[in-house]
């Protein structure tokens, strides 16, 4: 069956790449109205974190956000496919990267930088574009697919234009190791943790919210400066991202301060134009109360 998935996958490709971006947006249109009207797929979900996040919104601007979010949705997904087979050229001009410049300070002291992203816009292609914009070795943080052949192709295509992709697991002995260059390590860190006993909480969109603890505990650990990535959505198909320093010097930081100032950061993007984010993720789905309540987390 893994094999089977594989094959599919990699005839969708070559499909897409044959394909010309003004067809598969009509796919995507087509797509929408499937996933969103007659499938559901997670519509409740996405309501419920939205209305969660904007009380004060009316009903029907809740609903109008989940339209356009679900568009969103199937634009980057479709995008992300045709992703694979985009030449470095083809990539430049549709994702810009504003101002490398500014880890340069930093790679001249031989000095890593931890970069946040998240799941806001298309985080895909700047998977691809960060290789070749920064004078750092990208590293990009991810967890491993349960699919062998899906694994070893996805982590070969994303590496094609430079960019390191380092399994989660595999960090500590990588990490260990001496480098050429110092590292730009990339990490999505928006989404809901898996290991509860590594909590950090903090407020986001108005609610109390679990967070991953590794962009902490590597800032501190390599007292590396935070690099914030602060991705627009130009028109269909095109981004931009402007790099933003949040912090120079995270060992300096007491604990939970480093997860809200990107938290926060995060926030500012969110609420300027919500249909851009990863709300079908369940996202709150861990609550202090249960976890703090249960002897096994103590």
């Amino acid at each position: 069956m893994n094999r089977f998935v594989y094959y599919i996958f990699r005839f969708l490709i070559a499909w897409f790449a044959i394909t010309p971006f003004f067809i598969l947006y009509v796919i995507s249109d087509i797509s929408y109205l499937i996933v969103f009207f007659l499938i559901g797929y997670r519509k409740k979900v996405v309501y419920e974190n939205l209305k969660s996040s904007f009380p004060d919104k009316e009903d029907s601007e809740i609903r109008r956000i989940r339209r356009r979010f679900f568009r969103h949705l199937c634009d980057i997904s479709i995008e992300t496919i045709k992703g694979f087979s985009l030449s470095k050229k083809q990539l430049k001009k549709r994702y810009t990267v504003l101002n490398p410049e500014i880890t340069l300070p930093y790679f001249e002291q031989n000095k890593p930088v931890i970069c946040l992203a998240s799941h806001y816009n298309n985080w895909e292609y700047g998977i691809l574009a960060l290789g070749p914009a920064l004078s750092h070795q990208a590293v990009s943080i991810y967890m491993k697919l349960s699919n062998p052949y899906m694994e070893d192709f996805g982590t070969r295509i994303r590496a094609r234009f430079g960019m390191k992709m380092l399994a989660v697991n595999d960090t500590r002995e990588y990490f260990s190791q001496h480098h050429e260059k110092p590292l730009a390590i990339i990490l999505a860190a928006d989404q809901s943790p898996s290991n509860v006993d590594k909590l950090i909480w903090t407020q986001f969109l108005g609610k109390e919210t679990a967070c991953l603890h590794g962009p902490e505990a590597y800032a501190k650990k390599m007292n590396a400066p935070l690099i914030y990535f602060a991705v627009k959505k130009i028109k269909r198909g095109y981004y931009s991202l402007n790099l933003e320093l949040l912090h120079e010097n995270p060992s300096e930081t007491a604990f939970g301060e480093i997860t809200s100032l990107y938290m926060q950061r995060l926030e500012k993007d969110i609420i300027t134009r919500p249909e851009h984010w990863l709300w079908s993720h369940r996202r709150w789905k861990h609550r202090k109360e249960d976890i703090e309540a249960n002897p096994a987390h103590k």
